[in-house]
């Protein structure tokens, strides 16, 4: 008997508190609502039914928080994976403007969650977005009046020397600066939302991976040892679930994505380098992002793999990026790098809806999801309880399958951001 895989090797998984383990599903049982996927967004949709009083379960193949709700770089941004004008042409300004509205109140949800469930997840306010060319000054201005003059939202510009006022680093050329974002320790928080669920009487089953789902007019979830028949499904596994919905696995793609915690290195010398405890992201298409942890350490990732093959080298290319960033430490190694998958769909929009009237899912959060996940369990938790029209607004966006099918698909992406990649170095 094997049991659950543990969690990856990572800072997050160090710092947790023991978290108890759950059962494994055996037996038949029988509830409202089944949720496959113990992440953001299964724990939060079951909060979310908990509360109306909805007996739920949720059914995880691993553990709570194993897959990429545990193990992400754990920035909170506003909008979601792809240009808020890419949505505007998928479904209209008018709804692009609601979708834009409820990413804010995604944002709001984490605070509210922690307030009220006393989850402790190291939040820390502020996010930046930096520019290392030209051209991306010119693109994240654009984006700043796009943000005030259609969507209401202000954020502020940061010129070279305001933004080194906070930054330790010589290679951006300005800010584009949100309070309202920022970072968290995303096993903490998932963890902190297992516990409020639980609470409410949720049933959580660990190394429950779900094998089938019969469609019908009571949906069942089979796994090795059990199944649970339910009223409604929720499909919330993202990157880790194939099979159980084929026509949604060709919509999306695994990407891994990588992040280095350095040693520690003492309030002083960290606080030196990002004065504000802010969040750090380039515009890159292969983008650097970084932040400090409650532990005085540099957390910093981005090296993201599109074959589903470990890079290698991984932490002396690591080690590399850092240094073009921060020269200051040369000589400073890592003590923890991890990685694992985050699901991206073709045009980077969210991928929320349902599949005949009772199986609902949501996914392709394209590496933006710790804000956006809440929501996506609020809007269906919201549908099934008969209020659909803010999930209706989402299965509005059209999504089309990666193409090349199921043996070209990803030597076709690889190809393609191959392209962005040299785009980024020669533009």
């Amino acid at each position: 008997m094997t049991g659950p895989k543990p969690h990856v090797d990572s800072l997050y998984a160090a710092n947790a508190a023991p978290f108890p383990g759950q059962p494994r599903l055996e037996g038949k049982l029988q509830a409202d609502v089944c949720i496959l996927g113990a992440g953001l967004t299964g724990l939060s949709a079951a909060i979310e039914l908990a509360e109306a009083g909805l007996r739920v379960i949720v059914l995880e193949s691993q553990r709570v928080g194993w897959g990429a709700s545990g193990r992400n770089g754990g920035q909170a941004i506003f909008g979601f994976g792809c240009d808020q004008s890419k949505i505007a042409s998928l479904i209209g300004m008018d709804d692009s403007r609601r979708l834009f509205d409820w990413s804010i109140e995604g944002l709001r949800l984490i605070h509210e969650r922690c307030a009220r469930h006393a989850i402790d997840c190291d939040w820390r306010p502020g996010h930046a977005h930096v520019p290392i060319k030209q051209r991306q000054v010119v693109e994240l201005q654009a984006w700043q009046r796009d943000l005030a003059e259609n969507y209401g939202y202000q954020v502020q510009w940061w010129e070279r020397e305001q933004l080194r006022e906070k930054l330790a680093s010589e290679r951006y050329r300005g800010a584009l600066y949100d309070p309202r974002s920022g970072h968290l320790d995303p096993l903490k928080y998932t963890q902190g939302l297992a516990r409020a669920a639980l609470g409410l009487g949720v049933q959580i089953f660990e190394d429950s991976a779900v094998l089938e789902l019969v469609r019908g007019g009571q949906p069942v979830l089979r796994t090795k040892y059990g199944e649970v028949t339910c009223d409604f499904a929720v499909l919330a596994g993202n990157a880790y679930v194939q099979g159980i919905a084929p026509e949604l696995d060709a919509r999306i793609m695994p990407v891994g994505t990588y992040i280095g915690a350095t040693q520690v290195l003492g309030a002083e010398r960290a606080q030196a380098l990002i004065r504000n405890d802010m969040a750090v992201a380039d515009v890159n298409w292969a983008l650097d992002y970084f932040r400090l942890s409650s532990d005085h350490r540099l957390l910093f990732g981005g090296r993201a793999s599109y074959s589903t093959l470990p890079p290698p080298d991984l932490s002396g290319t690591m080690l590399r990026r850092m240094a073009r960033v921060f020269p200051q430490l040369s000589g400073v190694k890592f003590d923890y790098v991890w990685g694992g998958y985050v699901d991206i769909s073709l045009n980077r929009a969210p991928h929320w809806g349902r599949l005949g009237s009772n199986v609902y899912f949501a996914q392709g959060f394209s590496g933006h999801g710790i804000a956006a996940t809440g929501l996506a369990g609020r809007v269906i938790g919201e549908a099934i309880r008969g209020q659909a029209g803010r999930l209706d607004v989402f299965s509005r966006i059209s999504h089309r399958p990666f193409p090349g099918g199921r043996l070209f698909r990803t030597p076709m992406l690889v190809a393609a951001m191959a392209w962005f990649k040299l785009r980024d170095a020669l533009f």
